[in-house]
C-alpha cells in the first residue's frame, strides 16, 4: 500500500507562543534562511489547506505579488476549511463541503505530495487533536509580544510530540520541527 500524504502545518510564533497576526510581527526577523526553509515547504506540498480567516488574508495579498513564493502560493491547489464561505474565488481554490475531518483524512488517501496548512489556527489545533497532523513546524521568533491568540492556549489537550528537526537562523529565529510522538 502506498503511503498517506503528510499534513503538515507550518507556523510563525513568538516566544510566548502567540501565532496570532505575524504580518504584524514576523517580516523584520524574515531572512535569506527562513525564506528557503519556507520555499522548501513550499517545494514538498501540492495542496494549501486554510481556515477561512487565512484563506481571506492570503487572498488579498499573494494574487497581487510576484516572484517564486507569490508563484508557489498562487498556482498552487487550496482548499478552505469554513462553513460560512461559498465560494473561494482565487485561483485553484475551493472550499471543503461538509466535514473538514472526514475532508482531510479522504485527502490523506489520495495521492500527491504535502498538504501544508500555513497559520489556520483553529484548524491546526483541530487536525492534530483528531490525530492527523503529521508534522507541526514552528518558525520561533525570538520576541515576546506579551499577548494575541496563542497556538495552544490552557486546557489544549495534553499531546505529546517528538522533536525531529531544528536549525538556528542569523536572525534568531528556531526552525522547530515536530511530529506526533
Amino acid at each position: 500500500m502506498d503511503a498517506e500524504r503528510k499534513i503538515v502545518a507550518g507556523l510563525f510564533t513568538s516566544l510566548d507562543g502567540v501565532v496570532e497576526a505575524p504580518e504584524a510581527w514576523h517580516f523584520p526577523y524574515l531572512d535569506e534562511q527562513m525564506g528557503a526553509a519556507v520555499g522548501q515547504m513550499h517545494a514538498e506540498a501540492d495542496t494549501l489547506l486554510m481556515g477561512r480567516v487565512t484563506y481571506e488574508a492570503f487572498a488579498s495579498v499573494w494574487p497581487h505579488q510576484t516572484g517564486p513564493l507569490a508563484d508557489a502560493i498562487n498556482g498552487i491547489r487550496k482548499l478552505v476549511a469554513s462553513t460560512t464561505l461559498r465560494d473561494a474565488g482565487w485561483n485553484n481554490a475551493a472550499v471543503i463541503d461538509g466535514d473538514v475531518i472526514a475532508a482531510v483524512k479522504e485527502l490523506k488517501r489520495q495521492p500527491g505530495k504535502n498538504v501544508n496548512l500555513s497559520g489556520s489556527i483553529s484548524l491546526t489545533r483541530a487536525l492534530l487533536e483528531a490525530g492527523l497532523l503529521d508534522e507541526l513546524r514552528l518558525l520561533v521568533h525570538p520576541i515576546v509580544l506579551g499577548s494575541g491568540q496563542r497556538l495552544f492556549p490552557e486546557g489544549t489537550v495534553r499531546t505529546p510530540l517528538t522533536l525531529v528537526g531544528s536549525a538556528t537562523y542569523a536572525s534568531g529565529v528556531m526552525d522547530l520541527i515536530y511530529r506526533p510522538a
